[in-house]
């Protein structure tokens, strides 16, 4: 399988899994459940799924809130399982659903799991936005699916644990986000001679402004992204750079790597997706329109291509692409991720959780654009006190305790929960840190 699968016990690139079984590979139609499938990336996947339905089976659709979406997609995939954030919005649904078609709704954090570990399910989609998300991508890895793969959030907070599931339980994962797939792409049959990897990012729309006119930015500014239609949060990511900054945890986490072997370049046109650097000093990059339903749909159908889902780029039309380094200056965000990786220790869990909680009060208006980072920097160096503090000295995984290493079936199982315990205690800790910090204007020492 090496020369079919990124990186498979080379010296380069160890990726996070084994590849899917060569049954799942052979199958030609997937039982699919979706988590996260009112949003833009669940969307984006049902629209690949319409247009494939000899390929497709939904057998569970899952969203929070939007009921009368989730309603909608329900009537017309007719899948036998739902799942809501909580009994209210399961109320909501069944009122909206037609008469005669009655599934199963469950709700909750329990009824996500459920959900993510369904036996009449092959393949999950894991698009829930957030931290919460990891939870259904821990149930799947659990359950030994494969996990297609867009909430970035899962490995940033427990990388190293969905790694060793995955070695325990046969799960695989292949990621959706453009840049993780094209990098994917690239590394078939390669990942030994791999040396390093490039991640592309749009700059988002204040790619060329100081850090004095950040200050000012609102939250209709950042809500324009120059390429992409996505949700507020990964949108306002996108223009501090933090969304890149989260991807490249994810790429470490992907791909076994330090983070000193993953670079960032400034590409405005998000035309090229990624690029491999090789060993002999060439490059590899994947080239195609921004447009999700081509990652999705690969990676949905991986590693058959079944038809054309997006136009083909034309680079006569394209024009010129241009390349320029992140000004980290201005934009620390990507910087604040290295040092995360390179501390360990529930870093990567400080990061996210503080920037969700500043993006929050960004869009309601309570700290400005340039106190995301600031905020995210605040807890970080709130957290490495606490550290020397307790007399650790970082560099050992949060998510993954060595002796959880031994365990496997129920025990790990019981392990995995308990470790996700211990992730969101530490998140509602941030989280209650950043909104403190904002409220003194940003005042907050270690002592």
């Amino acid at each position: 399988m090496a020369s079919l699968w990124p990186g498979c016990d080379g010296p380069g690139i160890r990726y996070i899994s084994a590849p899917p079984s060569l049954r799942w590979q052979r199958t030609r139609r997937r039982s699919l459940v979706l988590l996260g499938a009112t949003g833009s990336i669940g969307r984006s996947a049902l629209s690949v799924v319409e247009r494939n339905p000899d390929l497709f089976t939904i057998r569970g659709l899952a969203c929070a809130r939007n009921v009368s979406r989730l309603a909608e997609q329900a009537d017309q995939f007719r899948p036998d399982w739902l799942a809501v954030l909580d009994e209210e919005a399961r109320e909501a649904l069944q009122g909206l659903l037609p008469a005669g078609y009655s599934p199963t709704i469950l709700t909750g954090p329990e009824g996500y799991r459920a959900l993510a570990s369904l036996e009449s399910a092959d393949t999950v989609l894991s698009a829930q936005a957030g931290s919460a998300g990891l939870a259904g991508t821990l149930a799947a890895a659990l359950a030994g699916k494969v996990i297609c793969l867009a909430n970035k959030e899962s490995l940033v907070l427990a990388g190293e644990l969905l790694r060793h599931v995955c070695s325990r339980t046969g799960a695989s994962i292949l990621p959706v986000d453009s840049e993780h797939f094209a990098l994917f792409d690239c590394l078939s049959g390669r990942g030994d001679d791999a040396e390093a990897l490039i991640l592309t990012a749009s700059g988002g729309p204040f790619r060329h402004r100081t850090a004095a006119e950040l200050e000012t930015v609102t939250p209709a500014q950042a809500l324009k992204h120059p390429n992409w239609n996505m949700g507020a949060k990964i949108t306002i990511d996108s223009a501090t750079l933090m969304n890149k900054a989260l991807e490249l945890i994810e790429a470490c986490q992907l791909y076994g790597l330090g983070p000193d072997r993953v670079h960032v370049l400034v590409h405005p046109q998000s035309i090229v997706h990624s690029l491999v650097i090789f060993r002999d000093g060439s490059q590899l990059a994947q080239l195609a329109v921004p447009d999700m339903r081509l990652p999705i749909a690969d990676c949905l159908l991986w590693p058959r291509v079944e038809r054309r889902h997006v136009e083909p780029l034309s680079l006569a039309k394209a024009g010129t692409l241009t390349f320029e380094d992140v000004d980290n200056a201005v934009f620390p965000a990507i910087e604040l991720a290295r040092k995360a990786m390179l501390v360990r220790s529930g870093m990567s869990i400080v990061l996210n959780a503080a920037d969700e909680t500043a993006v929050q009060l960004f869009l309601s208006s309570r700290c400005s654009f340039a106190d995301i980072t600031r905020s995210v920097a605040a807890a970080m160096e709130h957290h490495l006190c606490e550290l020397r503090a307790g007399g650790e000295t970082g560099s050992t995984p949060y998510c993954l305790s060595e002796q959880m290493l031994a365990l496997s079936g129920r025990d790990l199982e019981q392990a995995c929960w308990q470790r996700l315990d211990s992730i969101n205690a530490l998140t509602a800790q941030t989280a209650d840190f950043v909104k403190e910090y904002a409220a003194r204007g940003g005042n907050r020492s270690c002592s």
